[in-house]
């Protein structure tokens, strides 16, 4: 199971980094996300999969679940949700100032 999670996680980096390397600033908003998705994957099988009971203690439970990971992905995936809300938000606004979403035609003439 932990291979088949691995591999997904790798696709998803994979289509991450390929939009985030594209010129419309959806694509990167649609890459950044991917890529938290792929984080989240990531780290999920990192903490090994496994079922057991849950991490409650008590007596004659050996066999349970760890905590830590599923607690490190709800944080990250509100941190990812906060920071794809800011990504749309930002690239609403340079869209409406720039009447485009390109990131090539957004250059000022100064950079070049």
């Amino acid at each position: 199971m932990e291979i088949v999670m691995s591999v997904l996680a790798s696709i998803l980096f994979a289509t991450g980094v390929y939009n985030l390397l594209q010129k419309q600033l959806l694509r990167i908003v649609i890459g950044t996300a991917l890529i938290s998705h792929g984080a989240h994957l990531f780290i999920l099988t990192m903490g090994k999969l496994k079922r057991g009971a849950p991490p409650v203690l008590v007596d004659r439970v050996s066999d349970y679940a760890d905590p830590l990971p599923q607690a490190l992905i709800l944080t990250s995936i509100v941190i990812s949700f906060g920071v794809t809300s800011f990504l749309l938000v930002l690239s609403y606004r340079a869209y409406t100032i720039n009447q485009t979403d390109n990131m090539e035609e957004m250059r000022g003439s100064n950079d070049e």
